[in-house]
C-alpha cells in the first residue's frame, strides 16, 4: 500500500506569455511517503505545485489523485479533495485565535448557524495534541512563536482531512530544536498516512527526512530516485550542472596584513570576551550553534550593541562604533541574518536599496544627480549579475539571491575593508549560492577581509580559509582549512573543548 502513488501529476506543461514555466513535467508521490521536491529558483517548483492547489491552470496534462482523473483543479476543489499548501509565508490572522485561524472560514455551527465556539476549541485542542503540540487553542496567533505558528498551519491542513500537505520551505524560519520539532510532527504524520511534499533548498534536510525525490532544472524534470540512492554532490550536480567541488571557489592569494582586530570584546549580549583578527583577502569562517553568540560579536563589531570592554583596531586605527553609521564609516559593512527586515527596504526600489548608503557620493547642493545614480546602478547590476527587469521594481519582488546581491551592492558603494556576511546564502537556492560565493572569493582576491558566520557546515568548510568555533557564547577554538572536519566543529561547538589555536 505505501507504495501506490497518492498523486500523479502527467504530462503538465505551462506557458506565461512567451515563457515556458514547465515542460511536460511529470511527478509522483507515494502515500505515506515524504517526497522533496528541489530546483533552482525559476526551475518550476511554484509553478506545479501552484497548478496543484488550483491556483494555475496546466496548458496540458492531468492529475490523478487517490486514483481520480482531473484534468484541474479549483483551490476549492483541491481543498476538498484532500490537499493542503503550507506555503512559506505563513498565511494566518495574527489578530485572532489559534483555534478561529484554524476553521477560518469553515466554522462549525450550531442549529441556529451561530459558530459553536465550544466545538472548535475542543476541535482545535484535539488536532494540536494529534500533532503534540502544547498550544492553547485561545492563544492569539501574534504572540506566538514562528514554530508555534507553522504547527497553526499544520493543523489547519489536518482539520482539512488533508492528505497530502505541501510544505514549501517549512525550515526557512526554524532552527535548532524548533526544526526537530518540525521533523517529529512531520514523521507523526507520515505514520498516520499522510504524504507530504517537501520544498527546500537545505540539502541536509532532504537527507534526514525524505523518501524520494525530484529535481526540477529549467521547467523539466530531470531526476527522480530513492533519497537513499543519490548524494549531496549528486544533488547538486542535477540543480546546477557542475559538480560539488566546483560550487566552492578557491583562494587564489594568500592573506595579508591584519585589517580588523578584536581583543577581549564583550557587550550586554556578549558576556565573555571575544578576540579576532580577520587578515586582508581572508575569509574567516565563524561556526557554531544557534544561540552560541556568533551573531552578537558581529553585532558588537558592527557597533549595534555597545561595547562593555575591550578594543577594536581597523587597519592600526582604533575605533569604537556607537552606531552601525559609525562602523560604516570606519570601512565595516554587515549583510545581515535577516535581509528582508534588516538589510532592505521591501517596497521601496531596487535603485533607492542600492544608493541608500551611498547618497553623499551622488549628491550636489542637495540634489541627487541622476546621470550618476544610474552609471552606479548600471555597475553594481553588471559586477554583481543582479537579475532584474527594471531598477525601479520593489525589492521584495526578487528572488532571495538577487535581494542578497542588492544588500551587498549597497554596502561596496561605501568600499568597505571589512565585511560581516551573516548567514549569507539563508532561503537562497543552490544556483545562486554558487554566485555569492564566486562574489565572496573575488572581494577577498581584491583585498577586502570577510568574516562569514554561517549555520551550514558545508558551507564553512568550502569557504573558509580559517575557523573559528563558539560555544556558549565563548571562541573555543579555531581550526585551519586542513584540521577542519564537520565532526571537529560539532565536538566544539557542542562540548566546548578547545581545538589547536594560534592567535585567533
Amino acid at each position: 500500500m505505501t507504495n501506490a502513488p497518492i498523486l500523479e501529476m502527467r504530462n503538465i506543461s505551462k506557458a506565461f506569455g512567451g515563457v515556458q514555466a514547465l515542460r511536460d513535467v511529470s511527478f509522483s508521490c507515494r502515500k505515506g511517503k515524504v517526497h522533496a521536491l528541489l530546483g533552482e529558483n525559476g526551475a518550476g517548483k511554484s509553478t506545479l505545485i501552484k497548478i496543484l492547489a488550483g491556483a494555475y491552470r496546466a496548458d496540458s496534462g492531468e492529475i490523478v489523485f487517490k486514483g481520480k482523473r482531473h484534468a484541474a483543479f479549483s483551490a476549492r476543489e483541491a481543498m476538498a479533495s484532500g490537499i493542503s499548501i503550507i506555503y512559506q509565508e505563513l498565511n494566518l490572522v495574527q489578530f485572532m485565535t489559534v483555534a478561529e485561524n484554524i476553521f477560518l472560514g469553515r466554522e462549525p455551527r450550531n442549529r441556529l448557524g451561530v459558530i459553536d465556539t465550544r466545538r472548535m476549541t475542543k476541535e482545535s485542542a484535539e488536532l494540536l495534541d494529534q500533532l503534540g503540540v502544547r498550544l492553547s487553542p485561545s492563544a492569539y496567533i501574534g504572540d506566538l512563536t514562528v514554530a508555534n505558528q507553522q504547527m497553526v498551519e499544520i493543523a489547519k491542513a489536518l482539520s482539512q482531512n488533508a492528505d497530502l500537505i505541501v510544505m514549501d520551505e517549512p525550515s526557512a524560519i526554524l532552527a535548532g530544536h524548533e526544526l526537530k520539532s518540525l521533523f517529529a510532527t512531520i514523521r507523526s504524520l507520515v505514520e498516520q498516512g499522510v504524504t507530504i511534499v517537501y520544498i527546500s533548498h537545505r540539502l541536509n534536510e532532504i537527507f534526514e527526512i525524505a523518501d524520494d525525490v525530484t529535481v526540477l532544472k529549467d521547467g523539466r524534470v530531470v531526476s527522480v530516485h530513492p533519497i537513499s540512492e543519490v548524494s549531496r554532490a549528486q544533488l547538486i550536480q542535477m540543480m546546477v550542472g557542475r559538480p560539488l567541488e566546483e560550487i566552492f571557489p578557491r583562494a587564489m592569494r594568500s592573506r595579508g596584513a591584519p585589517v580588523l582586530t578584536a581583543t577581549d570584546v564583550t557587550t550586554e549580549r556578549l558576556s565573555s570576551p571575544a578576540s579576532l583578527t580577520l587578515y586582508e583577502g581572508e575569509i574567516l569562517g565563524l561556526a557554531g550553534m544557534v544561540g552560541a553568540g556568533r551573531t552578537e560579536v558581529a553585532r558588537a563589531l558592527f557597533g549595534a550593541d555597545a561595547l562593555r570592554t575591550g578594543k577594536i583596531l581597523l587597519k592600526d586605527a582604533v575605533i569604537r562604533p556607537s552606531s552601525p553609521k559609525d562602523a560604516v564609516e570606519a570601512g565595516l559593512a554587515l549583510v545581515p541574518e535577516d535581509r528582508k527586515t534588516q538589510g532592505l527596504f521591501l517596497e521601496q526600489s531596487i535603485r533607492s536599496n542600492i544608493t541608500l548608503s551611498s547618497l553623499d557620493k551622488l549628491t550636489r547642493f542637495g540634489m541627487i544627480q541622476r546621470g550618476l545614480e544610474t552609471e552606479t546602478i548600471a555597475r553594481a547590476q553588471r559586477e554583481l549579475s543582479i537579475a532584474m527587469a527594471s531598477p525601479e521594481l520593489e525589492a521584495q519582488h526578487l528572488s532571495g539571491g538577487n535581494q542578497q546581491k542588492v544588500v551587498l551592492a549597497k554596502w561596496l558603494q561605501t568600499s568597505p575593508s571589512a565585511i560581516i556576511f551573516d548567514e549569507p546564502t539563508r532561503g537562497v537556492d543552490v544556483g545562486a549560492k554558487f554566485e555569492i560565493y564566486e562574489l565572496m572569493r573575488q572581494l577577498a582576491e581584491r583585498g577586502v577581509a570577510i568574516l562569514m558566520i554561517s549555520s551550514d557546515l558545508v558551507e564553512i568548510l568550502g569557504m573558509s580559509d580559517r575557523i573559528l568555533v563558539m560555544h556558549e557564547r565563548r571562541i573555543v577554538g579555531q581550526l585551519s582549512r586542513e584540521q577542519a572536519s564537520e565532526e571537529r566543529i560539532i565536538e566544539l561547538a557542542t562540548i566546548g573543548a578547545h581545538g589547536e589555536t594560534e592567535p585567533a
